[in-house]
């Protein structure tokens, strides 16, 4: 398999999971939520990646989180889940479960904390590949994995059959733009393609999708890559400049973590205020309750113009 076999492009919200304020899967909300995403033009959902809070949950609840976006999903959008795991062998059980539930495809990470070579990456993704028939997409996440994925590795990696994706995290954006050049003749590239300088790279090299924690913005999140797609370059870049106004406000260099809170945790308070559906974080994760912290990202809120100044600030209940 490669880049062909799918047809995998645009924006893909990170998607969050729900949790109730006792900490149970709140599969109504994630129901909701994939709603909202539909009705909002994406054309596609990252299930139980960083941003799903995969690491606290259990195999059996990571089971179910699949089988329940693929089922709201209905084939409206495409839906692929993280099944990253300390092993090929629990990684590849879990992809194997979320294909035969009807997502699109599985996302995996190297594993955590082991801080593989690159000699040992690749040898991790063959087996997953030998041992999951369906399409593969790398996800290089160093703030979790301990490891950045050059463009070499990534070249690497690209040749390996049922890799037909990588979502390239990397906080080195001149290596992301060389790993994207080098790899998109075989496999799909997902990254920070929505700013000036994504635009830019876009319109000379091209480039397949974003992968964004959330979706704050909505439609325009999606619009930006039918205006790329549509030539509307003008359009495009206006979003782009909105984009890269936006994210250093919230979020530390390199989108590891926001401002206020962890990644998980600010990301849901930030859904809340903007009327989206996101449930409660789960520990080891802690909720955003300062005050002064929440006034400081409603006022971006508003500033950016997503957030009237008068609408009232909703908190889980």
């Amino acid at each position: 398999m490669n880049r062909d076999d799918v047809d995998w492009q645009g924006y893909f919200p990170a998607f969050v999971t729900p949790f109730t304020a006792d900490g149970d899967l709140d599969l109504d909300t994630l129901a909701a939520l994939v709603d909202h995403y539909v009705a909002e033009g994406m054309h596609g959902i990252v299930v139980n990646g960083t941003c799903g809070e995969w690491f606290s949950q259990t195999d059996d609840e990571r089971r179910q989180v699949a089988e329940a976006a693929a089922a709201q999903a209905a084939g409206r959008l495409r839906v692929i889940v993280g099944c990253t795991a300390y092993t090929a062998e629990q990684s590849a059980e879990l992809g194997r479960h979320a294909l035969a539930s009807g997502v699109d495809g599985v996302l995996v990470s190297p594993p955590p904390y082991a801080k593989l070579f690159a000699p040992e990456v690749v040898a991790f993704y063959e087996e997953i590949s030998a041992l999951v028939d369906g399409p593969l997409t790398v996800y290089n996440w160093p703030w979790g994995s301990g490891v950045d994925i050059d463009t070499e590795l990534a070249d690497r990696l690209a040749d390996v059959p049922n890799i037909v994706a990588i979502k390239d995290s990397t906080p080195d954006a001149d290596q992301f733009f060389a790993t994207s050049r080098r790899v998109r003749d075989r496999v799909r590239v997902f990254g920070p393609y929505l700013g000036e300088r994504g635009l830019e790279e876009l319109t000379t090299h091209g480039g397949d999708g974003t992968v964004g924690g959330g979706s704050l913005f909505g439609r325009p999140d999606p619009q930006y890559w039918e205006d790329v797609w549509a030539g509307d370059i003008d359009a495009a870049r206006a979003h782009a400049v909105r984009s890269d106004r936006l994210f250093p406000q919230l979020w530390l260099p390199g989108g590891w973590a926001g401002k206020y809170g962890a990644y998980q945790s600010q990301l849901k308070a930030l859904m809340h205020m903007l009327g989206q559906p996101a449930g409660h974080v789960r520990r080891p994760r802690l909720p955003v309750t300062d005050p002064a912290a929440l006034a400081e990202m409603r006022a971006v809120l508003v500033r950016e113009g997503l957030l009237a100044a008068d609408e009232r600030q909703d908190q889980p209940a």
